[in-house]
């Protein structure tokens, strides 16, 4: 997975599949969040059926000093990437991504994925001052990579702050919200709009709104309708149908469709898409189908 997130034609290849195959109205740019760590120094490798696993998990400053920032010479196979999917994309936008200095932060402190992060929030609570420390470091790091992203030729960028679910709104607003901040106002100087996602936080969604993105994600725990009321105005909803539906039949599928294009309508702006990642067990003919019926509701109205 992380050797083939370095070559450029094989990103590309990737990246292009859902826009060749469905037609969906944007592309997104095949990568990992643990690429921009590995770029860095940081020995990571991604174990089939595991996910991230850090060789030397994150337990004192030392550790975090070996953090350095990252420079545009670490990942040249991005732009490059990018400049071959603009070329082949046309008129059709690029996302570009990076992973949130939360989530991030997790899988460097648990040394791999994790049920709760209870390792990972004991630092929170116990050593604020490595965790800020930590937090700023990633925030660095984020922002470079953006960056390299946005100049190479991104119409957006998303910040995937996972595992930001598993905190309070409390301890988000003051541990995390900062550092996630702190990305955003780097980046809107380029005029670039953002999108700001997590996994779980539905008693968040106010704060990820107030972190500076444009569009707030949501996943499907939450209903767009109630949503609007948790998100600050001024933003638009991006979400939400459980990926899980697309593995029942296709009268549910397009039964919940319409549902989330109906309370999206509600919103200012909308964006048609899934609470999470696609299931691996996933019909390809049920995502085209979706891709179709979305198609086919005119902009600004559900039939």
């Amino acid at each position: 997975m992380l050797e083939a997130c370095t070559h450029p034609e094989m990103i590309t290849e990737i990246t292009l599949q859902p826009v060749s195959r469905y037609g969906v109205d944007a592309a997104i740019l095949f990568s990992d969040i643990v690429v921009p760590l590995r770029a860095v120094g940081v020995g990571v490798e991604i174990k089939p059926g595991v996910g991230p696993v850090i060789e030397k998990p994150v337990r004192s400053e030392s550790d975090i000093a070996v953090l350095r920032n990252l420079e545009p010479t670490d990942v040249p196979f991005v732009p490059e990437a990018i400049g071959l999917l603009t070329a082949e994309l046309g008129g059709t936008p690029l996302i570009g991504f990076a992973g949130g200095p939360f989530t991030l932060a997790c899988y460097l402190v648990e040394g791999g994925p994790s049920k709760n992060f209870d390792r990972t929030r004991s630092l929170m609570y116990g050593n604020p001052e490595l965790w800020r420390s930590l937090l700023d470091r990633l925030a660095d790091i984020t922002i470079s990579i953006l960056k390299v992203q946005i100049a190479a030729g991104v119409s957006a960028i998303q910040l995937f702050d996972s595992w930001a679910g598993i905190v309070s709104a409390q301890d988000y607003q003051k541990s995390v919200l900062p550092f996630s901040a702190r990305i955003f106002d780097a980046v809107r100087e380029t005029g670039v709009p953002s999108i700001h996602f997590g996994v779980g936080t539905g008693e968040l969604l106010g704060l990820l709104g107030e972190a500076g993105a444009d569009v707030v994600g949501v996943d499907w725990r939450v209903p767009l309708d109630e949503a609007i009321h948790r998100v600050t105005p001024g933003k638009a909803l991006q979400g939400n149908l459980d990926p899980a539906v697309l593995l029942a039949p296709w009268p549910v599928i397009e039964e919940r469709a319409w549902d989330v294009l109906a309370k999206g309508r509600m919103a200012e702006s909308h964006i048609f898409n899934l609470g999470h990642g696609v299931l691996p067990d996933t019909d390809p003919d049920m995502l085209a189908r979706l891709t179709d019926l979305v198609h086919s509701v005119p902009t600004g109205s559900v039939g």
